[in-house]
């Protein structure tokens, strides 16, 4: 196989607690070099998803043909793909026949040939998509399996359909998702995003498609490990609260336990190249003596197909009386949690002014304005100056009333990703 990539793991936490203390914080950062040997490239295999409905009619059409050739193009020789277009129904494109085939010089050019001839027709049924995606990729159960998903429109299935799919699909690959347009539904591709493990990110501009094209799958390409899972331990006596990774977007690992036994489950984090994601552990454990110390979380990266560990660490709780001991939080805690509650400020806080509640959208909003403003997320607090504005003498805050439909989509797809903690906060 060559070179292994080399992963480290590394937790951040304030392991004191008071004597009521019941909570155990602790931010799991982990690190790969991530680099396969230049002679044996990791095995790989792509879907591309292009919507072709009705709605993508004109510029649309025609810019998501030019992207759909752009990824085709960054796919490394080798690699197994497949060009899904999607309305009502799922279509494989390319190649013809069943399955997928390898990128080469001449497939790639016969992929484009078909992309091509996309035209826009139908509906919109993601879960279909989807669906076929995920069968085109379980026949490659050893690769690093990707799907690039491009809509720019509203599902039109059935919830309950479209969740069902979400939920077999599960943690089996990994798809990154794109809206363009100012038709789509932010919540539904972070149903993608929260399922799937991706990203999902809005396209303010469509004629930068390709280029998001070309981004998503060479950062796909580059990915050298597939599937591994974070291992948690915890005390019989312990409950695990919540696992999410924090670190570069936010994502809810806790439902997404595949048990190994009573005491240990496996959260699954998808594929790896040379990168650094972080995570926030919370595990609640029973009252304990002054003094004791113990293990409230043993934590490892592995390969779940084989139980292979890459990197472990654990994560301790000791009771003290020493006031300025307990209730000292760790600042990586804190950094995140306070990432975390803005991104619900803002989700709630749209979700309040679609639903009219004035007030209610105000005070999150601005609260999440003066949240994003302390983190240090300049690009967050502008895109909040759109949605609310705050009064510099009286302090006072009210909603905008005409917001451009892009500005409101930025600021949602946004408030998913995470600012890391500066390194002068952490020393």
């Amino acid at each position: 196989m060559g070179d292994q990539p080399t992963f480290t793991l590394h937790i951040d936490q304030n392991k004191y607690l008071s004597m009521d203390g019941r909570e155990v914080h602790a931010i799991l950062t982990i690190g790969s070099t991530g680099e396969a040997a230049p002679e044996a490239p990791a095995e790989a295999a792509e879907v591309i998803i292009v919507d072709t409905s009705g709605s993508m009619s004109g510029s649309k059409i025609r810019d998501a043909r030019t992207a759909a050739a752009a990824a085709v193009e960054t796919l490394r020789d080798g690699v197994h793909f497949a060009v899904i277009a999607g309305t009502s129904v799922a279509k494989v494109v390319y190649p013809h026949g069943t399955g997928m085939v390898r990128a080469s010089r001449a497939t790639r050019a016969e992929a484009q040939q078909a992309i091509s001839r996309l035209s826009p027709r139908g509906g919109t049924s993601m879960g279909a998509w989807l669906d076929l995606a995920g069968q085109l990729l379980s026949a490659h159960p050893n690769a690093v399996r990707h799907a690039l998903l491009m809509t720019d429109g509203q599902n039109n299935e059935r919830e309950e359909v479209f969740s069902g799919v979400l939920r077999a699909w599960s943690g089996r690959f990994v798809c990154d998702s794109l809206g363009i347009g100012h038709d789509w539904a932010p919540a539904q591709l972070r149903m993608v995003s929260e399922a799937l493990l991706g990203t999902f990110e809005f396209v303010r501009n469509q004629h930068e498609l390709a280029e998001f094209f070309r981004r998503i799958t060479r950062t796909a390409m580059a990915k050298t490990v597939p599937d591994l899972s974070l291992r948690v331990w915890v005390p019989q006596t312990a409950t695990l609260k919540f696992l999410k990774q924090v670190s570069p977007t936010l994502l809810d690992l806790t439902g997404k336990r595949a048990e190994v036994n009573p005491l240990t489950g496996d959260y699954p984090t998808g594929a790896w190249g040379r990168e650094e994601r972080e995570y926030h552990l919370c595990v609640e454990v029973p009252p304990g003596q002054i003094g004791q110390e113990i293990r409230a979380g043993w934590v490892k990266l592995v390969r779940p197909d084989t139980g292979d560990v890459l990197a472990s660490g654990n994560v301790l709780a000791q009771w003290t009386d020493d006031l300025a001991l307990s209730t000292r939080i760790n600042d990586k805690v804190v950094h995140y949690t306070g990432q975390a509650e803005l991104h619900q400020l803002i989700q709630d806080g749209l979700s309040d002014r679609a639903a009219g509640n004035v007030e209610a959208a105000t005070a999150r909003l601005a609260k999440a304005r003066q949240l994003a403003v302390e983190s240090g997320r300049e690009d967050t607090a502008r895109l909040l100056d759109k949605v609310v504005e705050i009064d510099p003498v009286q302090g006072t805050a009210r909603l905008v009333r005409n917001v451009d439909k892009a500005d409101e989509l930025e600021l949602d797809t946004g408030s998913v990703r995470t600012s890391r903690l500066r390194k002068a906060e952490g020393s």
